[in-house]
């Protein structure tokens, strides 16, 4: 059973406001709050105890799969290893997050690392969202890890948000692709106060065809940093895309890496950054429309971060 804080949590990161349908195994202070399977997928726990392995058989379209956790107790610390094993020619939605309310003095801290293997010309959407809340001294710290292998015509789309209240953040991810083989990122994050988020991408595109679109949105404001360090290396004919975009407010640092790697005559490589603030001339046009300046501030930034 889960608490309202718990249960309000999980709304922010996962959308849910019920137990969803399909498969999922939702996490709660470090244990498992609840578990379902379905004929296509099998969830089960790793023998060591340190997460959950995520089976889903060839050929399993219109599936779901939801492993959000959260966290509600302040000085609560723990790293999970999950592992999806994604059959081949399936279609799937898996959705993660985390949510941590801290109204206490100790740090709370969850470290997610995710490893992603995908069959030949199987297909994921995964949507990733992140949260913090509470008014305690205790810091809101999330370290994700990210491990995706695609197989031969496999494609997998990512969606990594974090809008609010996380105080340090180490994000790491690293994909290979084999031939034919496409990833899509989207990032959106925001910072304020004095948080810290680090964000890094290495994608290799190790086949001929294989293909990479990496972006990130990003807003810092008050006195918070951001580093974005993104690296894509093409070993073989291939294309890939890196992108920042960020805006910068107050008294924020933005520091964009953005790394191309060609070892193939054939590799395709793109890059580009761009930090800047918001222009004068939007705010003015609307505020003539009746809003405030700081309300013409969260439309421009609500409009960016979309």
């Amino acid at each position: 059973m889960m608490d309202q804080i718990q249960k309000r949590l999980l709304e922010e990161v996962a959308d849910l406001h019920t137990v969803p349908e399909g498969a999922y195994n939702l996490r709660a202070n470090g244990a498992t709050a609840a578990r379902s399977s379905t004929a296509n997928i099998e969830i089960s726990s790793k023998a060591d105890g340190s997460g959950i392995d995520i089976q889903i058989k060839p050929g399993t379209k219109n599936e779901s799969v939801h492993i959000p956790v959260v966290l509600s107790e302040s000085g609560l610390r723990e790293t999970v290893y999950n592992d999806f094993y994604v059959g081949a020619d399936s279609d799937v939605v898996i959705v993660a997050g985390c949510g941590i309310h801290n109204c206490g003095v100790q740090d709370s801290e969850h470290d997610g690392i995710h490893r992603f293997y995908l069959g030949k010309n199987a297909k994921v959407k995964y949507v990733e969202k992140h949260y913090g809340e509470g008014d305690g001294e205790g810091k809101r710290i999330l370290n994700p890890g990210t491990e995706v292998y695609l197989d031969e015509g496999a494609s997998m789309e990512m969606e990594m948000v974090q809008i609010k209240g996380v105080d340090s953040t180490d994000r790491k991810t690293k994909a290979r692709l084999a031939a034919g083989a496409k990833l899509l990122v989207r990032e959106r994050l925001m910072t304020h106060g004095n948080q810290t988020a680090l964000s890094s991408y290495v994608v290799t595109l190790n086949g001929e065809g294989a293909s990479a679109d990496v972006v990130s949105r990003s807003v810092a404001r008050d006195n918070s940093y951001q580093k974005f360090d993104s690296r894509i290396v093409g070993n073989a004919p291939c294309s890939g895309h890196t992108e920042c975009d960020a805006i910068i407010m107050d008294k924020a640092r933005i520091l964009a890496i953005p790394q191309l790697e060609a070892n193939d005559l054939d590799a395709a490589l793109i890059h580009e950054a761009a930090i800047g603030k918001i222009a004068g001339d939007q705010i003015i046009k609307l505020m003539t429309l009746g809003l405030t300046e700081a309300e013409a501030e969260e439309q421009i930034i609500n409009g960016f971060l979309k």
